[in-house]
């Protein structure tokens, strides 16, 4: 990661959030508002537009009118391409402003969004507007009779209501909002309650990208109502979500009576193996930094991790010195390597698996308690569970926090057996020497992605996305942009 010196600003409070509707920013229809909270100071930043159903609606009206009679998905690839570099330039020129929002809103340290987040979300709207150039080009077939010429055509879905989680605000927003837009359809954007700032400064992008009025629209409040609206209604023809496991079954529940199309990246409970031939000095930054980046608030977290016998005293040692030393503070001191979880929700939620893991078989080496930093926020130190097994609570379900159980194990068929031992199948790591073997067993295990001798590796080109309750459908790759896509078959008798 550049150690190059940042320039951090300083924390203030921004402007009043509004609603995005049809390229105008408007209140609530009801005037109603609701607090987004600093965790770190757990004072108010701002007060942001709650919509209400009526307002969705009108999102939905709006983005509706804009597919079908809009110049959007009409214009040209190159067109749209254009629109969406400029995108990607605005994004880059206003880091500083959305790394501020960002670290207020969720914690993340400011410098790891400048250095990580940042460059992939521009990266994603540059990837997808050249993609589109040519994948969204149709094609000429012959038939069986020579008369006959078949035309494919690849065209946009419609209105797509993109529903995105509290702890990547701004980059698992990109991930759906850019190839949705290149291949033409229309956006309506809930972002998470706790963490909408990055949303709205996303939006004023894209109105000054050029993104014409209607084609995106934003809509912030409670996904129990707000979001729920958009998954019924009857105009919105996908729904790309990110969220946990429980709400995506209810979002399919709820979506199924008009058939629309999902993409669903959900939960993980996320293995990652070390073996004794590993690198044990880069395998146990992997295994750190795989679960305690970003607090541990990462669906891909490397939540559970299997060690070999041999290196396994070792590698717990080793792990519960770097959590001793971890940095926790304020995500706006470049010195942070630990922020405050999201909100007083997840830090309730987390600091219930720490007890657990009291409770349990398992024994604690780190952390487990919480801290303050001038009497404030919501840290909660960086927590290993020695000598779990994969039956307790802490290792079956997603904590989605800074808490790791560390499972000994017995070569390669015990280890693949732990690791697809779970409802999940998000990522996994293995930690190896023996490339051979990291093949093997990648081929074995039940995740969409496998990273080798290494955690937290992401590209624009690279498809991303889960097995079993983990969800479906791909983001990133030219795979998302076929999910924002349909097929039309167009039959023409030349004689």
């Amino acid at each position: 990661m550049n150690q190059e010196p940042v320039r951090i600003p300083q924390r203030k409070r921004l402007p009043r959030g509004q609603l995005l509707i049809d390229g105008k920013w408007r209140d609530a229809s009801d005037g109603a508002t609701v607090q987004t909270v600093d965790p770190t100071t757990e004072e108010t930043i701002t007060e942001v537009a709650k919509a209400s159903p009526e307002d969705a609606d009108a999102a939905v009206a709006a983005a509706r009118s804009a597919f079908e009679a809009g110049d959007w998905p009409r214009l040209d690839h190159e067109a749209r391409a254009r629109i969406l570099f400029r995108v990607a330039d605005l994004l880059d020129e206003r880091a500083e402003d959305f790394a501020l929002r960002e670290a207020m809103d969720m914690g993340m340290p400011y410098r790891d969004f400048i250095d990580v987040i940042m460059p992939h979300c521009s990266g994603l709207f540059r990837f997808f507007g050249g993609l589109a150039m040519h994948a969204m080009d149709g094609s000429y077939r012959t038939s069986y009779e020579p008369q006959i010429r078949i035309l494919t055509r690849r065209e946009p879905l419609g209105v797509v209501a993109a529903i995105t989680p509290f702890n990547f605000p701004l980059a698992l927003t990109c991930s759906k909002v850019a190839p949705a837009l290149a291949a033409g359809n229309t956006i309506v954007h809930k972002p998470a309650s706790d963490t909408p700032l990055t949303a709205l400064a996303l939006a004023q992008v894209m109105l000054d990208a050029g993104v014409p009025d209607g084609a995106y629209n934003l809509v912030t409040g409670p996904g129990s109502t707000l979001g729920n609206a958009l998954v019924k209604h009857p105009r919105i023809d996908k729904i790309a979500f990110t969220g946990s496991t429980g709400v995506g079954q209810d979002i399919l529940r709820n979506g199924a009576t008009t058939l629309k199309h999902m993409t669903m990246e959900l939960g993980g409970k996320s293995p990652n193996i070390i073996f004794a031939d590993a690198d044990l000095d880069a395998a146990v930054q992997a295994a750190f930094w795989g679960v305690f980046w970003n607090k541990g608030e990462v669906c891909v977290a490397g939540s559970r991790l299997l060690v070999e016998r041999p290196v396994y005293d070792d590698v717990v040692e080793r792990l519960a010195a770097m959590a001793e030393a971890a940095v926790l503070g304020d995500p706006l001191d470049p010195r942070t390597q630990v922020g405050p979880l999201a909100s007083k929700t997840e830090f309730d939620k987390v600091l219930h698996y720490v007890e657990s893991g009291k409770a349990s078989s398992a024994r604690l080496v780190a952390g487990g308690d919480v801290r303050k930093i001038d009497g404030r926020g919501l840290f909660i130190e960086p927590t290993i569970f020695a000598d779990a097994t994969n039956d307790l609570e802490i290792s079956r379900e997603e904590i989605f926090g800074p808490v790791l159980p560390v499972i000994p194990f017995d070569g390669d068929d015990e280890a693949v057996r732990i690791a697809n031992d779970t409802p999940y199948g998000l990522a996994s790591g293995i930690q190896t020497h023996d490339l051979s073997r990291a093949l093997r067993l990648a081929e074995r295990i039940q995740a969409g992605t496998v990273w080798i001798n290494t955690w937290h590796k992401y590209h624009p080109n690279g498809p991303f996305g889960g097995y079993k309750m983990s969800g479906y459908g791909r983001e990133q790759g030219a795979e998302a942009l076929e999910s924002y896509t349909q097929y039309k078959t167009v039959w023409a008798n030349l004689a």
